[in-house]
Order: structure tokens, then sequence, then C-alpha cells
């Protein structure tokens, strides 16, 4: 398999299975909160009237609205993360380096061709 020409950023890789099914989990458990409050206040709150067939429906349609919720994952195609190519300029790209004044001076090793005496050990 050929190697992908860019490497993965750690800001571009996707939510941690354990931490997605946390949030799903939270999710669910808010709105069926919500599910058993409707319950508890369609019993408690007298006169009843129209409020308390909404309740009703409520708690009725909740757990379905809870899951489709809880099971709405993120969409692949829309990054939320940004790519730190796009932030960091290599300095070729923003202009040509200067050529190297005449006072500098460069160093740069090159290995031996024949090794001396004291490599011979």
């Amino acid at each position: 398999m050929k190697p992908s020409p860019r490497t993965p950023s750690a800001t571009s890789l996707p939510r941690a299975p354990r931490d997605e099914a946390g949030a799903r989990l939270a999710k669910y458990m808010i709105t069926m909160g919500i599910r058993i409050a409707c319950f508890i206040a369609m019993v408690l709150i007298t006169p009843y009237g129209w409020y308390t067939w909404v309740l009703g429906a409520a708690a009725v349609f909740l757990p379905y609205i809870a899951v489709v919720i809880a099971n709405v994952g993120a969409d692949p195609r829309r990054a939320e993360a940004e790519s730190p190519d796009r932030q960091i300029a290599t300095p070729a790209a923003e202009a040509p380096a200067p050529p190297a004044a005449p006072g500098v001076i460069r160093i740069s090793e090159t290995p031996r061709l024949n090794p001396g005496p004291e490599d011979e050990r």
C-alpha cells in the first residue's frame, strides 16, 4: 500500500470511540430525564387540560427522539478540527532565501573517505 503524502495531524483525528459513546449516553440520559419529568408533570398538574395532552405526547415520542439524537454522529465530511498545514508557512513558500552574506562561514561535515589509524580499533 502506498503511503499517503500527508501525515495525519493530531487535530484532524476523529474522537475516540470511548469519548463518543460517553457523549451519546449523556445525550440519551438527558432526553430520557426530560421524558420522566413530562410523565411526572402530566400526573401531578391539575386541573387536566390541553397541556396534559402535550406532556403525554412528549412522554410517548421522546424515546424515539432520544435514540435519534443519541445516534447522530459527527459528519465525517465536515471536520471541526483545522489542519495545521494551512497555518504553518514555510520560508520557501513566502520568499526565496537571500544569498549568504560575505562574512558568513558555513561548516558541514562529510564522512572520511579513507579511515585513519585511530579508526582501525
